[in-house]
């Protein structure tokens, strides 16, 4: 649906030139605009008070509802060398790279994954006011979770020490018997001994090995500090899954929405 100008004397908002020429409430109006449903010049505004000139279209998408988006948490595929969640804490919990670059940089429109099936539209709001709960160090890669929902809030914060994580780690060379079983159990960190973890190899070579952690109330730098503890250099970190929801097909750099079905 097109709406063509009138001849107000100069701009005006976008949410009273909507609302005129579609003959529907200003409040309506600026839903339709937050909505992503309205574009001027062909490019789509989700800002009501966008000022529009006399001589620019305003067009209304044919399948506009006034139906409202609620929140929304996004997954994203974190490379190393971003901080997310972690900002300048010192200490062991900490990360160990100061100064890097948010994480939430990367949550663009252009970084959406191609086969993200959520069906959701994206909007500008989408991108605002999310909350990272779910921490991971800056060298580490991996799933981060952002997120507006209470719900997801509340469950990643007051459930995280049943929320069980899969974190892969290479290290360098072999892992002994002693190393691995030592791993799983007996282990303290932050001055409290550790429950029993599950660690299995994933694979192993002369140079080095890939070890699959799955464990549940993970602090910030309890892996790295586990694996330091038994004599292990590592080399990489990679969270694969929080709780049920898995960062499988996500690429480096990319995110997607959390689909209506996952839960953690």
């Amino acid at each position: 649906m097109t709406l063509p100008a009138k001849t107000p004397d100069g701009p005006v908002r976008l949410a009273k030139r909507v609302a005129d020429l579609k003959g529907c409430s200003r409040s309506e109006a600026e839903r339709y605009i937050e909505g992503g449903w309205v574009r001027v010049n062909g490019t789509v505004v989700e800002t009501p008070a966008f000022k529009v000139a006399p001589q620019q279209t305003v067009t209304l998408d044919p399948h506009a509802t006034l139906m409202t988006q609620g929140p929304v948490t996004l997954l994203l595929h974190k490379p190393p060398g971003f901080e997310a969640g972690l900002g300048n804490e010192e200490g062991p919990r900490g990360s160990r790279s100061q100064g890097a670059a948010p994480a939430a940089q990367l949550l663009v429109p252009g970084a959406q994954a191609s086969d993200d099936t959520s069906g959701i539209r994206v909007l500008q709001r989408h991108f605002a006011n999310l909350k990272a709960l779910t921490p991971l160090p800056t060298e580490a890669s991996g799933l981060v979770v952002f997120t507006q929902d209470w719900h997801v809030e509340r469950k990643l914060t007051e459930d995280a020490e049943a929320v069980e994580q899969e974190v892969m780690c290479e290290v360098a060379g072999a892992v002994t018997p002693g190393q691995l079983q030592r791993l799983c159990h007996g282990l303290g960190f932050n001055g409290r001994p550790l429950p029993p973890i599950k660690v299995s190899v994933s694979s192993s070579n002369e140079v080095q090995t890939r070890l699959r952690f799955a464990l549940k109330g993970i602090r910030p730098g309890q892996v790295p500090y586990m694996c330091e503890s038994v004599g292990l250099r590592l080399l990489a970190l990679k969270r694969i899954r929080i709780g049920r929801v898995a960062m499988a097909g996500l690429a480096p750099g990319q995110w997607r929405y959390l689909l209506a079905h996952e839960r953690f």
